[in-house]
């Protein structure tokens, strides 16, 4: 694509990079003129979308190799070696391939079921198993391995019905005596064990909404989303699947290209290609491409069966999800049949094309019209985006319909007007998808360790757009929270919300999190506007904490500031916006009150310069302090990489304290640096087994972000999670009050969800429930 772009004539590139919206006919009938006399250009999308070329279809000659090295992995006792083999050998069989007369796919599927269940990973052999009996229900070892998995796993019944199918199909006299033996041991185990379980939390239980909102015009944002009532907090406002959603190129061989959720062992490839990899058949069913159930093999054997193994048989190879009505827009079948393109292309470029072929499929002529940025009534930003951005867009938008072009030849025309089109639409999903993200540690089982002294991170997993969700404006001091579960987005207020409030989202980086400048160059870069939110036109104790220095002279409260933070706050002054407070409670004769009224009451603000004390206008040179820092994050660095590396001592971990103490001494007590530090800190003594100093270096850095985010920031239900997996190390009791604390902050951001996006709360409560 970088070669492409290079041969373009300058003189067009000018043209484009200098366009806006009115200009793009224009522009896209130049390059369109000079692509159709240029052989690279050709070439490319012959390399995207011939069929014949097939660099992402299936192989069988790849199948049986790979499938081959699974077996011998297996006989040797290596079975995790062997189930990446065999899922390999998942990803290139064809559907229709057979081996040794059976249904290759089928068998590959019953030979990864046994690896999953010698690996003690019983529940997805079971799915494997279902998986194989629907294309080959005839298959008596798959019967036997599916009574293997299910007696496993506690479930007795129908582990007896598959010894009874597998018994019956069977033709060997060895074979029946096995299944036989398999059978009585199975009837004397299902005495001895009870197979109750304790009930999980229902996640896809619906919560309603029980708020109106309503979009208006807002003062310097355009439209907006305002409450028509008033809003307690914590409630559920919004609720919404996307209208488009893709898949992010890195987490392609982790996560459900569907429903984006992490893959387990037992994932389900695409039918016809090789690219998206899903955690279910229902969501490879969902999403498109060849349907797997049309390969679905009918019970036609004739035996002796008693009518309960009849419906049992009926029930395992008829998916239920066929009959559940559930409907979704099959956003991958034109993307399918081995075509290279849609693993080339950027996201957001492939999402664009999602979003145009379901308008195609929607509409009842079936013929794209010419409004295509009407699809999505969102706002645009072409005109403020960068040249290169420019450029891309325009020969991105030619490359994709001459992809689409493969699958709707008679439907999309490669002209000027409709790839003028396809670029606004690009503009649109620039400005407005968001990223779907998940939870590192939200799926750990025995999540309370003292390992989550590490930061507890956001991994982006995919591109959506949002058709509802889209209108929430930005503020660097939000009202509500946003957050997925699977791919459906849930928005929930943070506080109490008055009615004809505005609701604000973040789109970043919140006030306490990164300072104004920080968050004025994101928004501005990613979203083409400069943030006019109360928390970046007042003054706010976060930002002048965030990178501030100490006062040189004892016993002074204030902040000192470098130019880089004086030069924004200096604009917020000349606006004379009273302070910001704490969504905590402050006491009236806390430094920081006393800091925050100083300020308010000046009605000359020449001393506000950098290295100038706010607190009482001491001078000093900020550059030594700056020398000292650098030194110091040195050494603190090199004691990260240790632990990151795993070659963390007693000796680097003392160096790295030393080098701390010169940190406290310069910044500011609330600078958010001495907090990340003292969380590196408490993680390094966790790690060497010191607990009581972990634990201690954990609570400095959560008084520090308390004053940074307030007391009820989910930032602050972190970090207290952490705190209580050590006090949980240590063998110490956990208060009901301290449990109440974290709670009531994961259920302000996530309600009812709260334990499904952080299991570790579950566990938090029911540890906490315990007599010691």
């Amino acid at each position: 694509m970088e070669k492409l772009k290079s041969v373009i004539p300058e003189t067009l590139k000018h043209k484009i990079s200098h366009s806006t919206a009115a200009d793009l006919n224009s522009t896209c009938s130049s390059l369109l003129d000079f692509f159709t006399n240029l052989p690279l250009f050709h070439q490319l999308v012959r390399d995207l979308t011939d069929p014949q070329v097939a660099l992402c279809g299936k192989n069988k000659e790849a199948a049986l190799e790979a499938k081959a090295k699974g077996n011998q992995c297996f006989t040797d006792g290596d079975y995790s070696n062997a189930l990446q083999f065999y899922s390999q050998a998942l990803r290139n069989a064809p559907m229709d391939a057979e081996d040794n007369e059976k249904n290759l796919v089928a068998t590959l599927y019953l030979n990864r079921a046994s690896s999953l269940h010698k690996l003690g990973l019983f529940l997805e052999s079971l799915q494997d198993c279902n998986r194989a009996l629907i294309l080959s229900p005839v298959y008596a070892k798959t019967w036997f391995r599916r009574a293997k998995a299910n007696s496993s796993l506690g479930n007795y019944e129908d582990a007896m019905n598959d010894f009874g199918v597998s018994m019956e199909i069977e033709t060997s006299l060895s074979g029946k005596r096995l299944i036989e033996n398999e059978l009585n041991q199975l009837v004397d185990q299902s005495r001895l064990r009870s197979s109750a379980t304790e009930k999980q939390h229902d996640g896809n239980a619906d919560e309603p909404l029980q708020v109106e909102l309503q979009c208006a015009s807002t003062p310097n944002k355009g439209r907006g989303m305002i409450s028509l009532t008033n809003i307690p907090m914590a409630s559920l406002i919004h609720k919404e699947d996307p209208h488009g959603a893709i898949i992010l190129k890195h987490c392609r061989e982790t996560h459900c290209a569907f429903c984006f959720n992490e893959l387990q062992a037992d994932t389900v490839p695409c039918v016809s290609c090789s690219i998206p990899l899903y955690c279910s058949l229902e969501c490879q069913v969902q999403a498109g491409g060849e349907d797997f159930l049309k390969y679905k093999a009918e019970y036609g054997f004739k035996l002796d069966l008693s009518d309960d193994l009849e419906r049992h048989i009926r029930n395992v190879t008829s998916p239920s999800f066929c009959s559940s009505g559930v409907k979704h827009f099959a956003e991958h079948r034109h993307e399918c049949q081995g075509m290279h393109w849609p693993a080339v292309l950027p996201p957001d470029v492939v999402l664009a094309g999602r979003i145009v072929v379901k308008h195609i499929e929607e509409q009842a002529y079936g013929v794209l019209d010419h409004n295509v940025h009407k699809i999505l009534d969102l706002c645009q930003n072409y005109g403020q985006v960068s040249s290169d951005t420019k450029l891309e867009f325009h020969v991105y938008s030619i490359i994709l319909l001459c992809c689409l072009q493969r699958f709707y030849a008679t439907k999309l025309t490669l002209n000027s007007t409709t790839t003028s089109e396809i670029i606004i639409l690009l503009s649109k999903i620039r400005i407005n998808s968001m990223a779907v993200v998940r939870m590192k540690h939200s799926d750990v089982k025995q999540p309370l360790n003292y390992d989550l002294t590490s930061s507890v991170e956001q991994i982006e997993v995919a591109q959506a757009v949002y058709s509802g969700g889209s209108l929430f404006n930005h503020s660097c001091e939000p009202n509500i929270h946003a957050y997925f579960l699977s791919r459906t987005l849930f928005m929930r207020a943070t506080e109490n919300v008055t009615a004809g409030s505005e609701m604000e989202l973040s789109y970043g980086p919140q006030v306490g999190q990164w300072d104004r400048g920080e968050r004025h160059m994101f928004l501005k870069d990613r979203y083409s506007f400069i943030c006019q939110c109360s928390g970046c036109a007042q003054v706010n104790l976060s930002d002048l904490f965030h990178g501030g220095y100490r006062c040189i002279k004892p016993n002074c409260d204030g902040v000192v500031l470098d130019s880089s933070v004086i030069k924004y706050e200096k604009e917020k002054i000349g606006h004379r916006e009273r302070l910001s407070c704490f969504q905590g409670n402050v006491p009236s004769d806390d430094s920081i009150s006393k800091l925050s009224h100083y300020m308010y009451e000046q009605t000359d603000y020449h001393w506000l310069e950098p290295g100038s004390c706010l607190g009482c206008a001491t001078f000093y040179d900020l550059q030594a302090s700056k020398k000292s820092i650098s030194k110091a994050e040195v050494h603190i660095q090199r004691m990260k990489d240790a632990v990151t590396s795993g070659a963390l001592t007693t000796n680097l971990l003392m160096d790295a304290l030393r080098y701390v103490d010169i940190l406290r001494v310069v910044l500011h007590p609330f600078n958010r640096r001495l907090a990340e530090v003292e969380d590196n800190i408490a993680q390094a003594f966790c790690l060497i087994g010191d607990l009581q100093a972990g634990m201690d270096h954990c609570r400095a850095s959560i008084e520090i972000l308390e004053k940074l985010y307030g007391e009820s920031h989910i930032t602050i239900g972190n970090e207290l999670i952490k705190l209580a997996s050590i006090q949980f190390s240590m063998g110490q009791e956990i208060s009901s009050d301290y449990t109440a604390r974290i709670v009531a902050i994961f259920s302000r951001y996530y309600g009812s969800h709260a334990e499904i996006m952080f299991p570790y709360v579950h566990y938090l409560k029911k540890e906490s429930c315990r007599v010691v």
